[in-house]
């Protein structure tokens, strides 16, 4: 286990929304992408925290320190116009 990577996988969970979602829906995948490397212990214990949890505490978070996550899809329909 690197205690390293499960902080800044966190971290990443907290201050990023867009990681948030991949790594809920693929957690290898978003994580590798981020150039970490989990155990499936670690992933296991990383899916339990309610991700109703890291969005609340990413909203108690200074702007300044989290990712503007824009939505693509939504973005494309708006660039379209």
């Amino acid at each position: 286990m690197s205690q390293r990577s499960v902080e800044r996988t966190i971290g990443k969970l907290v201050t990023d929304q867009g990681f948030r979602e991949e790594f809920f829906r693929s957690p290898e995948a978003a994580s590798l992408r981020i150039g970490v490397e989990l155990t499936a212990e670690e992933i296991d214990a990383l899916r339990r925290i309610p991700r109703s949890a890291l969005a609340e505490f990413s909203a108690r978070l200074d702007d300044r320190i989290c990712k503007l996550h824009i939505i693509t899809e939504r973005l494309a329909q708006e660039q379209s116009r």
